[in-house]
């Protein structure tokens, strides 16, 4: 586990972006996952809210061996890490605290677990969080998340939610780890929209996210704080 969550780290602090899919068309959302391997994107999350995610998970894991790491988002049941995991998944998302979050440390996958106040980021690390999803990151914006690294200066934060190319600068210059990007990244690929498009949007939000803050850099994760 400690391996695991090491290397998620490692590799959402070198590429400082997370992309998340969601959308109703599974061959649709591969093509975006494969469209965004591409253009540079290797850290994805699947939504299992996306119809047919497992398919989608394992299909991508099996496409993209070596290339990307992919995990499962909206992760709420011990059933459904399980499953995820079989699918492929090597990391686990969470929308809060929840059942899940204990499961998928007991399998060894790093989880990112999503938070708001400062009771539920302490509250995710002290559970063993590899990161902390800052969700919804709209509500208060880089100013917020800026906020909150100073009571937790050393906790990993992912703000996701709202995240567009033109605030990708200001999360990482307020300290994000990396930022997670859904629709805004997207746009409506997932539901079988222009993949070139995509491919475009994909690579501004590379070069906006490597041109970013180091600030990022100097945040552990939630496990190395509580440690």
């Amino acid at each position: 586990m400690e391996d695991a969550s090491s290397d998620l780290l490692t590799n959402l602090r070198a590429n400082r972006l997370l992309a998340i899919i969601r959308g109703n068309n599974p061959d649709a959302c591969f093509d975006t996952a494969m469209t965004l391997i591409g253009a540079g994107i290797t850290i994805l999350e699947v939504s299992l809210t996306t119809q047919g995610a497992l398919t989608v998970i394992r299909r991508v894991a099996e496409a993209s061996r070596g290339r990307a790491v992919i995990g499962a988002g909206t992760v709420l049941t011990p059933g459904q890490v399980r499953e995820a995991q079989e699918a492929g998944a090597q990391f686990i998302v969470t929308p809060c605290l929840a059942p899940s979050t204990d499961a998928a440390f007991n399998l060894g996958l790093p989880v990112l677990v999503g938070a708001l106040t400062p009771a539920e980021v302490y509250a995710a690390a002290r559970e063993g969080a590899t990161a902390v999803k800052l969700f919804p990151a709209s509500v208060g914006g880089p100013a917020y998340l800026k906020a909150l690294r100073d009571p937790f200066p050393d906790i990993g934060f992912i703000p996701v939610g709202g995240v567009s190319a033109e605030s990708v600068t200001d999360y990482l210059q307020a300290g994000a780890l990396a930022v997670g990007a859904g629709s805004p990244l997207t746009g409506d690929a997932p539901r079988g929209g222009s993949l070139s498009e995509l491919g475009d949007r994909a690579r501004k939000f590379v070069r906006l996210a490597q041109d970013g803050s180091a600030e990022g850099h100097r945040a552990g994760g939630a496990r190395q704080w509580m440690s």
